[in-house]
């Protein structure tokens, strides 16, 4: 193992560039994976990290050494508590991180199954959250406009609890790249004369389009001659997080499926 004890160190240097910034992140194509959960789907999925950074601390939890001891030597970096702090972004962390390239896949020619689309989802607490219930209700490619959080973000990546390492994430993808290619209808939420979502078909392949907090879905989307549901509230609010929203929406998908 390498240890780094100074901060004037290049990797500390570089490694503490990309903690602070997305848009580093973002340039340089990498993530930062941090914790036992994210580091042990990773490498479940997707094999070896370009790095593994621990804390000294952290080297004498089991879990941590079972996560070091899956991963080549030349790749492990030991860190002082005091300087893996200045790139954690986790209060009480546990000392380990994953830096690895992120994930990328080909735009697929034609979309035939239930896709899920972000239509600048601007917060990256409900983009990881959407990617979470996306997964967890099987999906496997979720299209992101441009103005949608960075997926491979820290707080993204926290958020998704994994999810990115069983979903196809495509960014930036202009809705009519996403419309060209799709083999299934669209379906927006819409609080104003829309069907009620369980008197719905949803049983059949969809493509889920979740629109801007604020903005809601983007008039494209609305040209394109989608289903438009609404999700009923008794309880009278007058909307739903966007989370929540695509949540019921992929839950209630799964349950008429079974029924069917």
């Amino acid at each position: 193992m390498k240890a780094i004890t100074s901060r004037d160190n290049p990797l500390y240097k570089r490694l503490k560039a990309l903690a602070g910034s997305t848009h580093q992140q973002r340039r340089s194509g990498h993530a930062l994976l941090e914790g036992f959960h994210l580091a042990s789907t990773y490498l479940d999925v997707a094999g070896q990290p370009e790095t593994c950074i621990v804390t000294e601390g952290a080297l004498r939890h089991d879990e941590a050494q079972a996560i070091v001891a899956r991963i080549d030597e030349h790749r492990i970096v030991t860190l002082p508590d005091a300087l893996f702090g200045q790139l954690s972004n986790v209060v009480h962390g546990v000392g380990i991180l994953l830096v690895v390239p992120k994930l990328d896949a080909a735009l697929p020619e034609r979309v035939t199954q239930t896709c899920m689309v972000l239509d600048g989802v601007q917060d990256a607490g409900n983009v990881g959250s959407i990617l979470r219930s996306a997964a967890a209700a099987g999906v496997q490619q979720v299209f992101c406009a441009p103005g949608t959080a960075y997926a491979w973000s820290s707080k993204v990546l926290r958020s998704g609890m994994g999810a990115h390492f069983l979903l196809q994430v495509f960014e930036d993808v202009e809705p009519q790249a996403v419309i060209a290619r799709l083999g299934v209808p669209v379906v927006i939420t819409d609080s104003h004369g829309a069907a009620a979502i369980y008197d719905c078909d949803l049983a059949r392949p969809l493509a889920w389009v979740m629109g801007n907090e604020g903005a809601g879905v983007s008039q494209i989307w609305r040209d394109a001659e989608p289903l438009r549901v609404t999700i009923p509230q008794p309880g009278g609010m007058e909307s739903l997080n966007v989370a929540a929203a695509a949540a019921v929406c992929l839950f209630e998908q799964c349950r008429q499926q079974r029924v069917s």
